[in-house]
């Protein structure tokens, strides 16, 4: 794959993937009661709803920040394992409900892998 090809890959997955990550924080602050009673329904801390809608907003941002796209992507990493973690041990439906949240993992290694530093060439 040329680096062109790759660069507008990774483009389009940071902004697709970054407006996903903001609008999924945003939604979690807007209902923040309802958001602080379905971790609690969980056996979650009511308090990692802050922590998880907060990341998921500077993440979000993050990602459309070519130097912290790494970063953010891999912080998003840890919330989707987690997020992938509850939906196949404590909500109904197990995995098959997790899917977005699968496939949004998925994305964000992608992303990852796609701007990894290109070798030095000798």
């Amino acid at each position: 794959m040329s680096a062109s090809t790759r660069n507008i890959i990774a483009w389009i997955l940071q902004v697709l993937l970054g407006l996903a990550f903001i609008a999924s924080g945003v939604k979690k602050f807007m209902d923040l009661p309802g958001t602080v009673g379905m971790f609690g329904s969980l056996g979650l801390p009511g308090a990692l709803a802050y922590v998880v809608a907060g990341a998921e907003v500077l993440g979000g941002i993050g990602l459309l920040v070519p130097r912290f796209t790494r970063l953010a992507a891999a912080g998003l990493v840890i919330i989707m394992i987690g997020a992938v973690i509850i939906h196949a041990t404590k909500i109904p439906g197990g995995l098959a409900g997790g899917v977005p949240a699968i496939v949004l993992l998925v994305l964000l290694l992608l992303l990852i892998v796609l701007r990894r530093p290109a070798p030095l060439v000798a």
